[in-house]
């Protein structure tokens, strides 16, 4: 299919808001509107999102970024879209109203749920299946919560009366026409393969739903959407708007988008998303990678007609969020900004780390017990060092990750590739070019999730013909070398890992 509008139209449904940009054929930024959505935290380690607000503002975003370049549903080839991955929503078929709150990724609600269905055989039981460990992370078992703590759910799930799946998939069901539906065409039930893989649902080699799997997690087969191709058919947008009959043709998880974005097509490349957390993937080419270092195996994308490439993840759950809680909680910095400045001013930690494990510890410790720690305190330290030691505990969490991911693949990792709002901050970078000994790239466009649905629709309608061509769009902006010497760089690293086993045992 060759496209025929101007422009790509990408929607970016992340975890604290909700964007939709429009990228000419150069891969620039022509327009953008962004609208946050309440965190709503009912208990703790409790994360939930409003699916219809989340809705709501992706209409808003489209309409708003359409309009101020004065664009038709005419000027736009196709739609991409990308979203926070594990987020979990369940809704009703008929009226289109979600039966409960969605259930954010970082909600820790069935890590007892978990624990049981990991047994004697322990969280690695389905790994070699889906490429998961069994946690409170993947979006199957938020999918059992719900239906056995909403009344008359589980049974109204297995009437058929129920659809479930993550944002994408509600997504993608309301832009396809939702409960209303549109010339007698019935909405959309779809998720595409990446996102399929974060569930704990899907056999990671057959690309499919595994039905043993689904009985043990407690969710009917029934309710889930079809798994589609990262690139290919996703409907036309049928919900009467600014993008009507426009071509959905390209659907990835964030973290997968952003690989995308940063042109990681080939085996061996490598970034690291700065979000709300820390997620770093490699390209493991054609088939997947086993991790007996903490990693997941995951889905990287799949095009149509193809078969899929895998990734090895390692996900962080505190990343660019803990600066939020310097600011927003703590009150010590008045905004995101300002970290850099005090940081800058510190010079060095004076002996303090921090360990945000808010909601535990992700890869590649998987400690549930864990819980966040500040330690080496002293009557010289203040707020500049909590900065600098915020910046550092990022740098941290992803040399962690990177040393896993080595171990597991044999793969040496020669440059960083990095993106997300937090690779603004230069200080941040040169921390961790330094704590990695490894130089660090940072992209000219760093939006690179936005970047990489885009891409995939337009790819996916021939706006762009080849990879090779996408590769070109992916210029660099800046890149950091090491400074520190490899002494006092393994100095810091250890007393870090001191402070981490700090932090375990905390949740009983």
């Amino acid at each position: 299919m060759t496209s025929s509008g101007t422009f790509i139209a990408a929607i970016d449904q992340g975890t604290t808001s909700t964007r939709c940009v429009i990228i000419n054929h150069e891969g620039q930024v022509i327009s953008s509107a962004q609208f946050e959505h309440r965190q709503i935290m009912p208990r703790q380690g409790w994360v939930e999102h409003d699916p219809m607000e989340i809705w709501d503002n992706t209409r808003r975003a489209m309409s708003i970024a359409m309009s101020d370049v004065d664009l038709s549903a005419d000027d736009i080839a196709a739609l991409g879209l990308t979203n926070q991955r594990e987020t979990t929503v369940v809704w009703d078929r008929a009226t289109g109203e979600p039966i409960y709150n969605a259930i954010v990724w970082q909600d820790t609600r069935t890590a007892e749920l978990c624990q049981k269905l990991a047994g004697e055989e322990g969280i690695r039981r389905w790994q070699r299946r889906t490429g998961l460990l069994i946690n409170s992370y993947p979006a199957g078992p938020k999918i059992a919560w719900i239906l056995d703590h909403v009344d008359g759910a589980r049974d109204r799930a297995e009437r058929g009366e129920l659809l479930a799946g993550t944002i994408d998939t509600w997504l993608i069901w309301n832009m396809t026409g939702g409960h209303e539906g549109d010339r007698g065409e019935p909405a959309l039930h779809l998720t595409d393969i990446t996102n399929a893989s974060r569930t704990l649902l899907m056999d990671l080699r057959t690309g499919q739903w595994d039905e043993e799997l689904c009985r043990e997690v407690g969710v009917p087969l029934q309710i889930l959407p079809e798994i589609r191709a990262s690139i290919g058919d996703f409907g036309v947008v049928r919900e009467r708007g600014v993008l009507h009959d426009v071509p959905l043709r390209g659907v990835l998880g964030d973290q997968q988008s952003a690989m995308f974005g940063q042109g990681c097509f080939h085996e061996g490349s490598a970034k690291n998303t700065y979000g709300t957390g820390l997620f770093l993937l490699l390209n493991t080419g054609s088939r997947p990678h086993f991790s007996e270092h903490g990693l997941l195996s995951t889905v990287c994308y799949q095009i149509e007609g193809e078969e899929p490439l895998y990734a090895l993840e390692g996900s962080v759950a505190i990343g660019g969020s803990l600066v939020q809680w310097l600011r927003d909680n703590l009150g010590i910095i008045p905004n995101s900004a300002a970290v850099e400045k005090l940081a800058r001013e510190a010079g060095d930690n004076g002996g303090v780390y921090i360990v945000p494990a808010f909601s535990g510890l992700f890869a590649p410790r998987w400690r549930s017990d864990a819980r966040g720690v500040i330690v080496g305190l002293t009557r010289f330290a203040d707020r500049r060092h909590l900065c600098r030691a915020a910046l550092e505990a990022t740098a941290f969490q992803t040399r962690e990750v990177v040393e896993a991911m080595i171990a597991d693949s044999g793969m040496d990792l020669s440059s960083l590739r990095v993106d997300g709002g937090m690779v603004n901050n230069e200080l941040a970078m040169q921390i961790q070019a330094d704590i990695l000994g490894t130089e660090v790239t940072r992209p000219k466009n760093i939006e690179t999730t936005a970047l990489g649905a885009a891409f995939a629709a337009g790819y996916g309608v021939g706006f762009w013909t080849s990879l090779e061509e996408l590769s070109e769009k992916c210029r660099v902006d800046r890149t950091w070398q090491p400074e520190m010497g490899e002494s006092e760089r393994e100095r810091l690293y250890s007393e870090w890992n001191r402070a981490v086993e700090r932090s375990y045992d905390w949740e009983r």
